[in-house]
């Protein structure tokens, strides 16, 4: 949602505008981390999410990962797999031949009991609470022995944190695309005709090994050829504390635009990365469909009435650290754009100049509302400090 790697040009042409040699770029609510991957080979990046998965990212694409090429990761999670594989029932592997809905759904229904059964095994997480969600438990059985794998070689010594990050990247991408949902996991689909049932079980029946490898050989090689370390950060911060530890900056922030909360649709992605068990949220003593985490980030940005007041805070942050600012918005958000605009005025006064670029812009509904995509003004808000011009 809201991934900028489609107006990178745009935001090029902005920081242009403000950026200046030796001076970091703070991707203030860096996401999918696009600006670290169309910016990080020519400057310092501070990339800052308060998601976790983020700065995992991040390292990806700013920290050279040079000894997870070692590893045949699949090969070594092979065992686990087999092993856990065994101990399962037997009846829940989807049949390579035609199934009608019925039986699809019986299937669907004894992969999602798995949240009920009890685990000896150090890595279960995804077993236990995504088995029949977004994945199968098989591919879920996958997810989890990539993820020993990867924790084992950290533990042993035998890979450094880049490399680690390399992995989980590789794995949150072969999750993606294994997921039988819109795109995120804010919740999963249910077959309730026999097309929907067709469309599913393509995922269900696609291999997170392959998947991983696929993205892991391609991923690696574009890596080594481009990837330098550059003295870049990763933080996993709120906002307002990472801009108290920024001094002469370009800021770029990327908030969010509407009121869904980032952290419900990719709740599985910060699952994935912190590892943690956690608590699933419970509705009148029921299991939500979505198996939410009871802790989640609710951004002021997305609530209507606390959304002027953060971005108050944040022109605040951003002028007491004496950096320039690009702020990305859009026409449809939660505040409108000429009010935002104002605010920006008010905040920054006469120590800043400020002005606005706006572009055309398909933005992604991420299955959200029945069209695919809509047309919205992407507006760029420039605060550029008065005293640097000078110079």
């Amino acid at each position: 949602m809201g991934s900028k790697a489609g107006i990178l040009d745009f935001l090029s042409k902005g920081l242009a505008e403000v950026h200046a040699e030796g001076r970091p770029l703070v991707d203030l609510f860096a996401g999918a981390c696009a600006i670290s991957g169309g910016f990080g080979h020519a400057t310092p990046i501070i990339s800052n999410d308060i998601q976790g998965y983020s700065a995992v990212i991040a390292s990806t694409y700013l920290r050279r990962a040079e000894l997870i090429g070692n590893f045949n990761i699949i090969a070594l999670a092979q065992p686990i797999v087999d092993r856990v594989l065994a101990s399962l029932p037997e009846n829940l592997a989807y049949p390579k031949e035609a199934i009608n809905l019925n039986a699809f759904n019986i299937i669907e229904r004894r992969n999602r009991k798995m949240i009920r059964k009890e685990f000896d095994s150090s890595h279960h997480l995804f077993t236990k609470i995504y088995s029949g969600t977004w994945w199968s438990t098989e591919q879920c059985v996958w997810i989890d022995a990539i993820r020993e794998v990867l924790d084992t070689l950290k533990s042993r010594g035998s890979i450094e944190q880049a490399d680690f990050d390399f992995g989980l990247t590789c794995l949150l991408s072969a999750m993606a695309y294994t997921s039988q949902g819109t795109g995120h996991y804010a919740q999963y689909r249910d077959a309730n005709t026999s097309e929907g049932m067709l469309d599913i079980l393509k995922y269900r029946r696609a291999s997170v090994s392959a998947l991983f490898n696929r993205r892991f050989e391609s991923l690696l090689e574009w890596h080594l050829e481009n990837v330098a370390d550059r003295g870049s950060r990763l933080l996993s911060l709120d906002y307002r504390e990472c801009l108290a530890g920024v001094k002469n900056a370009v800021v770029y922030a990327d908030p969010p635009y509407a009121f869904v909360h980032y952290s419900r649709f990719y709740h599985a992605m910060e699952t994935l990365v912190r590892y943690d068990y956690p608590q699933i949220q419970h509705i009148g003593g029921e299991i939500v469909k979505g198996r939410y985490r009871v802790e989640r980030h609710q951004s002021p940005f997305c609530i209507k009435t606390k959304v002027r007041g953060a971005f108050s805070e944040m022109f605040e942050g951003i002028k007491e650290s004496k950096s320039d600012m690009l702020l990305s918005y859009s026409n449809t958000g939660m505040i409108d754009i000429q009010e935002l605009i104002d605010l920006a005025h008010s905040h920054f006064g006469d120590e800043y100049k400020v002005w606005v670029e706006v572009m055309e812009h398909t933005h992604s509904t991420m299955g959200r509302i029945k069209d695919k995509s809509r047309q919205v003004k992407e507006s760029l808000i420039i605060a550029k400090k008065l005293e640097l011009i000078a110079r």
